[in-house]
């Protein structure tokens, strides 16, 4: 990877900059700044923020920027921010399943988080999540947390987080903080074309915002790259690939002709990739009959669009794999870390974005 050194600084400073999902604005400022010095032209719209080049449609990156925590809904109250954000009560009838919230409510005991103002950054205290229990009268998620009673209703809480690198294995809540790391570094390595930052993901809406920007200017495409992490059971599957590309996911077909480029790209850098879904596809094939339930191709910013442009926007993804998914000890190998910023480089230069 070109200029690694400057790349694991910066990703430090985002991974210590929080950025709760539906308390992202903060985060968007420290963005800001770091694009702003690399020489990129930076513009904020309702829930993404767009930084461009001198040839802002040679090539389009996207990735989301939010990040899973807690947010404050009452007194000495906190709930997981993503079904906040996400509106998911039984309320609405659109209730958090009980597998999924029996999936979290083990995950974070001890874990140590940080208050912030969500418009400024500003810290406003620590404390400690002692544990979390599904109330049995509103059937939802609520975390008892130690040492932030003095909170109001509305603030938001980021898992308190630091990049280890050991043994050649990069470890956060990187979840997407490392892809928007790479775009960022990508200006630095004289990107000229435009990338996207968008909030809300986890909570399923970041493909709004991005496709208002795209008809706000009636901008049609098929080459949009979203980049995420993917995840993986273990080391030895996740180290199988350096790059995760996908046909599909569960809510749409993705452009056939950008997902080819990015295979031809990779064949010739020699970078090893796998298909997504494929793997799915595969696992759910070596299952059957034993009773387990098949996996889901998963649900993607991309393929939303997608499905919600009619095809207007289109495009592919490239992701990059990890073990320990929506965890603070997310991993990710330099290996794959190296190949993604190759893969990247390469279509830049070949889209004339470099």
């Amino acid at each position: 990877m070109e200029r690694f050194e400057d790349f694991i600084d910066l990703l430090k400073v985002l991974v210590r900059s929080p950025s709760v999902v539906g308390a992202e604005h903060s985060f968007f400022r420290v963005l800001q700044r770091e694009l702003e010095e690399r020489g990129a032209q930076v513009a904020w719209y309702e829930g993404v923020l767009v930084a461009q080049g001198s040839r802002p449609h040679s090539a389009m990156f996207s990735a989301h920027i939010d990040r899973h925590g807690l947010i404050c809904t009452g007194p000495n109250e906190f709930q997981y921010a993503a079904f906040v954000a996400g509106r998911r009560s039984d309320l609405l009838g659109n209730s958090v399943s009980e597998k999924l919230m029996m999936k979290i409510v083990d995950r974070f005991p001890g874990i140590p988080v940080m208050a912030y103002d969500p418009w400024s950054g500003s810290y406003r205290g620590s404390g400690v999540i002692e544990r979390a229990y599904v109330c049995e009268y509103r059937n939802n998620l609520i975390f008892v947390v130690n040492g932030l009673e003095h909170l109001e209703a509305g603030a938001p809480l980021a898992f308190t987080d630091r990049l280890s690198l050991e043994d050649g294995i990069l470890s956060a809540q990187l979840d997407n903080v490392l892809s928007a790391a790479h775009l960022v570094h990508l200006f630095a390595l004289g990107f000229q074309g435009t990338a996207f930052f968008t909030a809300a993901e986890e909570a399923g809406s970041s493909w709004r915002y991005l496709l208002e920007w795209f008809r706000r200017f009636n901008g049609a495409t098929n080459r949009l790259v979203v980049v995420d992490t993917s995840p993986y059971p273990d080391r030895k599957t996740a180290d199988s690939q350096q790059v995760v590309l996908r046909h599909r996911d569960a809510n749409a077909q993705f452009h056939p002709g950008t997902t080819e480029e990015l295979e031809r790209l990779c064949r010739l850098e020699g970078i090893s990739f796998s298909y997504k879904d494929d793997y799915i596809e595969e696992q759910n094939f070596l299952s059957a009959g034993s009773g387990a339930e098949p996996q889901s191709l998963g649900s993607t910013e991309m393929g939303r669009i997608v499905a919600a442009s009619g095809g207007f926007v289109q495009g592919t993804t490239l992701q990059i794999p990890t073990t320990g998914y929506h965890t603070m000890n997310e991993s990710a190998s330099l290996a794959a870390n190296s190949g993604f910023s190759r893969l990247m480089m390469r279509f830049c230069r070949e889209s004339g974005a470099l």
